[in-house]
């Protein structure tokens, strides 16, 4: 009796190992949430009243991560008809070794996004290192996106009022300036930020950024519940995923952290479903 017990208790375990491992590799990583965000902001002018932004991340386009499933999430952004899309960064997982159709296919993808006041994107460090360092920035601008390094681009509206979109660079392995970068933004606009690496927005408190976007974390990528996540990454182990409020010298900087889209180093994701962005602007 002791040993049927034992023996059915092993079975069970090994039940609920296997079964946690099939929904961890083959259905979790390819589900998609959409997470949608009320930003309210007193910076925020009329003419930009109601903006809807998209955000998409880490889509590590590799063997784990196809262009049709690409197309796919393409398709879902093109649904929630954004105003401006935003990509924070690592696009290909290994740049060298994804190969030239498939590059070009996926090029062709992106492109096709449709976002009236632009699509913006800025090097994650995957982009950086791979073999994608010199080419990414031309890659996506071939699709049509503005990549932000170390930039501010500004938006005006017919009403002469203004939106700042800034871009730094990769804080691993880029060449990020963020005070040369940082120090041109007025306070009197809604300041957004694209950096790939979360744990950076410590160092934005001294500069009127009312919102940053940034991506890197996989939201721990394999998570226990009630627990820390058992992976996390450089820059990425303080703000895991979600949103956070940190308090600024000239005022507060929300922070979102999406978990991304695709993997890397292992093929899996558990209680960090891939994740896409719609944040909506609104004046106070």
């Amino acid at each position: 009796m002791i040993f049927r017990k034992i023996a059915l208790a092993f079975c069970l375990i090994l039940l609920f190992l296997g079964g946690t491992g099939f929904y961890a590799i083959e259905i979790e990583p390819n589900t998609l949430s959409v997470t949608r965000i009320n930003i309210v902001n007193r910076q925020i002018k009329q003419s930009f009243n109601g903006l809807k932004i998209v955000q998409f991340s880490d889509t590590h386009l590799g063997p784990d991560f196809t262009v049709d499933q690409l197309q796919a999430l393409v398709d879902r952004i093109q649904l929630l008809q954004p105003d401006i899309v935003a990509f924070t960064g690592d696009l290909i997982d290994q740049y060298n070794e994804y190969g030239s159709k498939n590059r070009e296919k996926a090029q062709k993808v992106l492109a096709s996004i449709e976002a009236p006041l632009g699509k913006y994107a800025v090097y994650g460090n995957h982009d950086r290192g791979g073999g994608g360092n010199r080419v990414y920035k031309r890659y996506m601008e071939e699709a049509g996106f503005i990549v932000l390094v170390n930039e501010v681009h500004t938006l005006t509206s017919a009403a002469g009022e203004k939106l700042s979109l800034a871009g730094l660079d990769d804080f691993l392995l880029g060449k990020p300036q963020s005070k040369r970068t940082l120090q041109s933004l007025r306070e009197e606009d809604f300041n957004l930020l694209l950096v790939h690496e979360p744990d950076t927005a410590d160092r934005f408190t001294d500069y009127p950024v009312d919102l940053q976007l940034s991506g890197h974390s996989h939201g721990g990528q394999f998570r226990i519940p009630f627990l820390k996540p058992m992976i996390t990454t450089s820059l990425a182990d303080k703000y895991i995923e979600g949103q956070y409020t940190l308090q600024g010298k000239i005022r507060p900087l929300t922070l979102y952290v999406n978990r991304g889209i695709g993997t890397t180093r292992l093929p899996l994701r558990l209680f960090a479903k891939p994740e896409l962005t719609v944040i909506h602007l609104f004046a106070s």
